[in-house]
């Protein structure tokens, strides 16, 4: 009986002690990301979304706060529009000493102050998107109201101004100047003149090593023997 408990002892001083390691292990390798509190908010696009997916970043003036975690249709009968509303996860408490995200009314008082979110270009050659907060305190938030799953942040248009600057970037242009300028570099790599004038510059860097090393003897031998240097001057 006294080895059966004996052996439960150490079977839960075991698990107790995986269990401490699990969690170090989490802390240090996943720099504490399992801790750290999400709060989801739904926004709406009245426009089109090409370029947003999900995991497409959530920032504030640069500094990523979140990423998109869901993306839908929904239709207003009201409205007789399409609705594109976006669950965007946002890590609570990310913006230092301003009201939280995930505070009792934190998001009313952000809107309050100003907050709105809008679509910007994340990448111009790819063309995807992310959605971008800051304060616009005259712009007036619109809300819609339509979920009920998500408190809701305000949006403001899209601008068609992004869709038309990413439909002029000339990326099959820029694409075939890419390949034109990598083949260059390969045909210039692979060429037997590079190789032939490496060889070149090889034996000129050498020539050059051996000239300065016999100036070099011939420095120290006129230090140690100056009379050599004045002979040769009464000669002329």
């Amino acid at each position: 009986m006294m080895s059966r408990k004996a052996n439960k002892t150490k079977i839960g001083l075991f698990v107790v002690g995986a269990l401490i390691l699990l969690i170090i292990g989490i802390v240090v390798f996943g720099s504490g990301a399992l801790f750290k509190r999400m709060n989801k908010f739904v926004l709406y696009f009245d426009g089109s979304v090409k370029g947003l997916s999900k995991g497409a970043p959530v920032m504030f003036r640069g500094v990523s706060i979140g990423t998109v975690k869901d993306i839908s249709l929904i239709y207003d009968s009201k409205a007789g529009t399409i609705m594109l509303p976006v669950v965007v996860e946002i890590e609570q408490g990310r913006i230092k000493g301003a009201p939280s995200f995930g505070e009792l009314d934190g998001d009313k008082k952000m809107i309050k102050l100003g907050l709105r979110g809008k679509l910007e270009v994340q990448s111009f050659l790819t063309g995807q998107l992310m959605i971008s907060f800051d304060f616009y305190p005259d712009k007036p938030a619109e809300l819609r109201g339509i979920l009920k799953d998500y408190p809701e942040l305000p949006t403001l248009p899209i601008s068609t101004d992004i869709f038309e600057l990413m439909n002029e970037i000339p990326i099959k242009e820029i694409a075939k100047n890419l390949e034109a300028t990598a083949q260059g570099i390969n045909k210039l790599v692979n060429s037997s003149y590079l190789e032939r004038s490496l060889y070149e510059l090889h034996d000129t860097f050498q020539e050059t090593k051996q000239t300065m090393r016999s100036v070099r003897l011939l420095a120290e031998y006129l230090e140690q023997h100056p009379e050599a240097l004045l002979k040769g001057k009464g000669e002329r």
